[in-house]
């Protein structure tokens, strides 16, 4: 074996190894330290007072299907954000959750977007929709770009799965960093929805 053929062999081992510590876990911390006016509770959800909510950053691109969207434009709705990957063992687990909650809520005041991350193409991504009769838009991030747009120390999506809710004036109100049942994912949305 060459000497450049082990670089690259190399290099591509300690991406994976990268790509493995940094996606799809199973909880984790908040990050951020200082005054980030956030409270995570017993139950791994984080949520922020509504005066001290932080506009969420533009979430706009391409969806899995070719269109596109712009979360901007869901404005006076509730808008739930699931950042996912169709490789993501808890992300299978969780999209039943997701594909129920979203019916039942789509006439409440209530969007859902995902947004697809580190899938090599759209199409694992199309299919794992159908698979788990996923309705909803999810906008396409092969590179984690969006995610990137949160600011350090507010709530931002840490790890795959995150989901997010966003209030109806487009500030980021409540985080959960691992898989949701719907039970977990109803904690999350309900209080940010009965807001007036």
């Amino acid at each position: 074996m060459s000497t450049r053929s082990r670089a690259v062999l190399l290099s591509a081992v300690a991406a994976v190894a990268a790509l493995s510590l940094s996606a799809c876990g199973k909880g984790g911390t908040s990050g951020g330290g200082g005054d980030t006016h956030f409270v995570t509770g017993n139950n791994g959800i984080d949520t922020v007072p509504a005066g001290k909510r932080v506009t969420a950053p533009d979430l706009s691109g391409r969806t899995i299907d070719g269109k596109t969207l712009d979360i901007a434009d869901y404005k006076g709705k509730v808008v739930v954000v699931n950042v996912w990957g169709s490789w993501c063992g808890p992300c299978r687990e969780e999209a039943q959750y997701f594909a129920k909650v979203s019916k039942e809520y789509q006439d409440k005041g209530v969007q859902f977007v995902g947004i697809n991350t580190r899938d090599t193409s759209t199409t694992p991504a199309v299919n794992f929709e159908k698979e788990h009769g996923v309705t909803y838009p999810s906008l396409y991030d092969p590179t984690g770009k969006l995610m990137l747009r949160f600011k350090k120390g507010t709530l931002n999506p840490q790890l795959i799965p995150s989901t997010l809710v966003i209030d109806r004036d487009g500030k980021v109100a409540a985080r959960a960093l691992e898989a949701l049942d719907d039970t977990g994912l109803l904690k999350m949305l309900k209080p940010v929805l009965a807001e007036k």
